[in-house]
């Protein structure tokens, strides 16, 4: 691939605030397109493949916050080059030896196809398995959030479900919030634009200013 192409596929793939590419995919649900989701949240994630310890170590981790992510309007949808056949059987093992049903569909992306058009695939680390990436894509099918994680290391769950709260969060209110922010946190008033805006901040009771730009608010 020469550096043209290089530069072309780079340009190609989705970035924060772009549009999500679409796509049509054979899952262990049956066929789904990404324009199936529109008007929920969705996380995308790509995993190495089925019977491994850390990838299943993972899908029981999504398990256990999915009852929360649907009470957020946000869905789960995996990714693996596997196949339909070996996504059921890995999710029947899994039932099976830990007791956990895996209630959200699994992509078979045998030809690489969904992995290419999300940049789900490292070379430098692994040109046959998919990378652990995460993509968070809101219900105007707009990419949010995009995390990856090398093959070696799980994926917190937690941390996953505190950034699609941030970012409803951010959405609903027109705030930031700040770093380790949990549900319940004080968040982050938007800077002032303007030197009047900045003096009325200070004086505004509802808002805690440390300075001019930086003041805090209970939702």
């Amino acid at each position: 691939m020469n550096e043209n192409n290089v530069t072309n596929e780079v340009k190609s793939l989705p970035r924060i605030g772009s549009v999500a590419p679409e796509f049509e995919a054979a899952t262990s649900q049956g066929t789904l397109r990404l324009s199936d989701y529109k008007g929920s949240w969705l996380i995308l994630f790509s995993h190495p493949a089925d019977f491994t310890p850390v990838c299943t170590s993972e899908f029981i981790g999504f398990q256990e916050i999915y009852p929360q992510l649907r009470e957020m309007n946000t869905e789960l949808l995996g990714l693996s080059v596997d196949s339909v056949s070996s996504h059921v059987a890995w999710i029947r093992n899994v039932q099976e030896k830990f007791g956990v049903t895996l209630e959200f569909p699994i992509i078979a992306d045998l030809n690489k196809e969904v992995a290419q058009k999300y940049g789900m695939i490292m070379p430098e680390e692994s040109s046959t398995e998919t990378s652990r990436a995460v993509f968070v894509i809101d219900d105007k099918q707009i990419v949010r959030a995009i995390i990856y994680y090398p093959l070696s290391t799980g994926r917190n769950m937690q941390e996953i479900l505190r950034l699609v709260k941030a970012l409803q969060a951010t959405d609903k209110h027109n705030i930031a919030t700040p770093a380790n922010w949990q549900e319940g946190d004080k968040v982050l008033v938007p800077p002032a634009t303007t030197d009047e805006l900045a003096n009325e901040r200070m004086n505004d009771d509802s808002i805690e200013c440390i300075d001019w730009y930086y003041c805090t608010k209970k939702l």
